[in-house]
């Protein structure tokens, strides 16, 4: 079986585990089988990014869906704190991709990126029921939000991953308001990992489009050895 192929099944067994981890709320599991479940959608797409991958920044992004497949683990393993900062490593590193891959930008996109940092630290640190989390949150927000205005301001499709960003902010921004705004429930565990997935997914297939086919989005450039 070629890479191709092997990269084209790892995206569809991706898609299937991550739609279908949903299932698994439902159902008595081990702890294993509750991680292996967890991680397997996005820690198959890492596996589709590192088939594809071609040049640095290809790799960065590998790193940057391991670092999130990592983050579920050590949710269900390690608790919240331990598995923020696995993703806000992957945040870091993801920041790191972006700003190798700089748009030209008009100071309104400047502005629009820098007040959507503070906007969002400051909505994410009045959430948390638990008051003395609260720092924290906003400091993890930081690096969310920060990866997020990189995402817009990078020369990848925006349609993908600029929107895949996004979504990835609503989803920790509904994460920190459950217990206190928002009520546990199936409908707001369902936006949480629906937001997440379906996010980190068109971050994945945006930024692995326009490093292998470039020339498929206009104005939106390869990073800087992906040649």
């Amino acid at each position: 079986m070629s890479q191709g192929s092997l990269a084209r099944w790892a995206l569809i067994a991706s898609i299937i585990g991550g739609v279908s981890y949903v299932a698994s709320w439902g159902l008595s599991l081990s702890t294993p089988a509750e991680v292996l479940w967890k991680g397997a959608g996005v820690g198959l797409l890492a596996v589709y990014a590192g088939l594809k991958a071609r040049s640095t920044d290809g790799w960065l992004l590998t790193a940057v869906m391991a670092l999130g497949a990592l983050g579920d683990v050590l949710l269900v393993t390690s608790g919240l704190t331990i598995g923020a900062l696995a993703f806000l490593a992957g945040h870091l590193t993801a920041i790191v991709l972006y700003a190798r891959n700089r748009r030209g930008a008009s100071i309104p996109a400047l502005l629009a990126a820098a007040a959507f940092i503070p906007v969002v630290v400051g909505v994410a640190f009045h959430l948390p029921a638990d008051r003395a989390g609260a720092p924290g949150v906003a400091l993890y927000a930081t690096g969310l939000s920060a990866m997020a205005a990189s995402a817009w301001l990078s020369r990848f499709p925006r349609g993908w991953v600029a929107l895949g960003a996004l979504m990835f902010v609503v989803s920790d921004l509904l994460i920190f308001a459950r217990g206190g705004l928002l009520p546990e429930s199936f409908a707001t565990g369902l936006a949480v990992w629906g937001l997440y997935y379906v996010g980190q997914l068109l971050i994945c297939l945006g930024v692995t489009a326009a490093l292998t086919s470039p020339s498929d989005f206009p104005g939106e450039c390869r990073g800087p050895d992906s040649a």
